[in-house]
């Protein structure tokens, strides 16, 4: 049995990265302003408050295939977050992240973000994991690029990424 601070799903492991699914005791540590020893000095960013601040309305982003914490694995210090939008709709799933500025530079969104992907599509009814942004934000289309990610629509502001299961159809 896990405790109420252990996360209750496994863990994403990449080479330099562990994505571990957010507790109710860390979400209302953030809330509270109650510093970890184990997060960077700027974690948490204003995102992750919002996300946090979320939970009680969308519990299942608490889930599996929810929403997680990325953690440097040299240093075990929590370093931003990613998360999927549960549940899906028609089989597509949305795709957040952000990393806190001083880990910023050194991949860790692009390796958080393929490999959350990359588990999404395991999940039952999820064919394609999306994610939109800003065209002013030049670094997170980079992040979606390097993640393999490929652009299929832009509008106004907005650039559309997705990647799918391969072969899937698409309607």
């Amino acid at each position: 049995m896990s405790s109420p601070s252990s996360p209750a799903h496994p863990d994403v492991v990449t080479k330099r990265l562990v994505l571990r699914s957010w507790t109710k005791s860390a979400a209302t540590a953030v809330l509270d302003g109650v510093r970890s020893p184990h997060w960077a000095d700027d974690f948490p960013a204003e995102g992750d408050r919002v996300i946090a601040g979320l939970f009680h309305q969308c519990p299942d982003w608490l889930g599996a295939y929810g929403h997680r914490l990325i953690i440097e694995r040299d240093s075990g210090l929590v370093v931003g977050s990613i998360g999927l939008f549960w549940p899906p709709k028609d089989g597509v799933l949305e795709i957040g992240y952000g990393i806190v500025a001083s880990r910023r530079g050194r991949g860790y969104a692009p390796e958080a973000t393929q490999a959350l992907a990359e588990f999404a599509l395991t999940a039952p009814d999820v064919h394609t994991v999306s994610a939109d942004v800003e065209l002013s934000n030049p670094a997170s289309v980079r992040v979606l690029e390097k993640a393999g990610f490929h652009r299929w629509t832009t509008a106004d502001t907005i650039a559309r990424f997705r990647i799918a299961i391969p072969n899937h159809g698409r309607r």
